[in-house]
């Protein structure tokens, strides 16, 4: 009987977009995965990092992990879980309840790389999961976000920052080897951004300072049978499906509304990979951006309003998300109310609006822009301080010191 693995990664629990809080999905999910899992009878559950949104997630977001967990046992009392931190996770908060529930033998948390100073413990990182009959098995290297501090001093800087993340997984990997025994797979988690990803959206925050400490996807060798990985939203696969990104599990930005969310069903027999199939997820909640080609003018976009569906009996918690982009020639003070009214008795939830100003003037344009601070990252607010004072960018030595800052302070927001 083939060892069966679920692969999934950034459920993001305590999200919010635009001030909207995301529970009720994340619940429907979880309850859809529970079934799933139990529906495909697999051995073991490989969630890759951003468990929660936030290091510090709300009361709510955690019972819903937690009642999850509890959910899928009842259904599948042998289901091994496997958790690694994501650069959203506090690994110290992940970790807390390890200890008694990896007593049971049924949840292994790595929250962050297991190390004594520089020196990796690479057995910590490894989880030993079989098939029901035992016939296949597979080691976990269980590797985790990799922060500046897991790597060695002289491991600053980019290339050097890629040979750090490739002898941390090198360690744990040579472990998994020198424990396996004949026809045993290893499988390879991570949390990281390979060079041959395809980012998405602002809802990934950058990893060492940005997609230039991006790390080769030869970080997996030859003898790691399938890497689970987390990070990046949109699901992808590289060398022919060996290396995989789930995915995140719910659209994050309006950005995603397109991305095939889904998790993956893996089989590996005899130690090699038999088959990775991915399982679309069922959009719970709808994203509509509109129009869905852009902005235009306002005469054009409100009747687009009034030709949505009627609203009838919905709950909030139903109606599809909105966000509406206009294009204008100048500020419309009007605009709010405008929308509003168009979209009265619809069935939708105006959470956003976007203006593209196409008027002559650039100052105008430029007055009248504004950004949402949800839309900038630390590193744009820096970049676009740093211009209006000194009249240009900053050097490239200057804006690689402040991304260093901004993974340093990250690290110590979540240890």
């Amino acid at each position: 009987m083939p060892l069966r693995l679920v692969h999934t990664s950034d459920w993001h629990l305590g999200h919010q977009l635009h001030g909207v809080d995301r529970e009720p999905e994340h619940r429907a999910f979880l309850a859809w995965l529970a079934q799933l899992v139990e529906a495909e009878q697999a051995d073991a559950l490989l969630v890759t990092g951003d468990v929660f949104d936030a290091s510090n997630p709300p009361a709510a977001a955690s019972a819903l992990f937690y009642g999850f967990l509890a959910q899928v046992w009842s259904r599948l009392p042998r289901l091994q879980v496997v958790v690694i931190g994501g650069n959203h996770d506090s690994a110290s908060r992940l970790e807390a309840s390890d200890p008694l529930l990896r007593a049971l033998g049924r949840l292994h948390v790595v929250g962050a790389l297991p190390r004594d100073g520089h020196a990796v413990r690479a057995e910590r990182a490894l989880v030993h999961v079989a098939s029901a009959d035992g016939s296949d098995a597979a080691w976990i290297a269980a590797v985790p976000f990799l922060r500046a501090a897991d790597m060695r001093p002289d491991e600053a800087g980019d290339d050097a920052t890629s040979e750090g993340v490739r002898r941390i997984y090198r360690e744990v990997i040579h472990a998994a080897e020198a424990r396996r025994s004949q026809g045993e797979a290893i499988v390879a988690t991570g949390h990281l951004y390979l060079l041959d990803g395809l980012a998405s959206s602002r809802s990934e925050r950058p990893l060492f300072g940005g997609n230039l400490r991006a790390v080769p996807a030869d970080v997996f060798p030859p003898a790691v049978t399938y890497a689970a990985l987390g990070h990046l939203h949109r699901p992808q696969s590289l060398e022919g499906g060996r290396i995989r990104y789930a995915g995140s599990v719910l659209p994050l930005a309006f950005d995603e509304v397109d991305y095939p969310h889904q998790v993956v069903i893996v089989e590996i027999a005899g130690g090699a990979l038999r088959s990775a199939r991915p399982q679309r997820i069922p959009r719970f909640r709808d994203l509509v951006r509109l129009p869905a080609t852009g902005p235009l003018p306002l005469g054009e976009v409100l009747p687009l309003l009034r030709a949505l569906p009627a609203r009838g009996g919905l709950p909030d918690e139903e109606l599809p998300l909105l966000e509406v982009q206009v294009a204008l020639p100048r500020p419309e003070p009007s605009l709010r109310l405008d929308l509003d009214q168009a979209l009265r008795g619809k069935a939708a939830r105006l959470v956003r609006f976007t203006v593209t100003y196409t008027g002559s003037g650039t100052a105008l344009a430029e007055a009248a822009r504004g950004q949402l601070l949800d839309d900038l990252s630390p590193e744009d607010v820096f970049l676009s301080c740093w211009k209006r004072k000194h009249g240009e960018p900053p050097g490239a030595d200057l804006a690689q010191a402040f991304r260093e800052l901004v993974a340093q302070a990250e690290a110590e927001e979540a240890p």
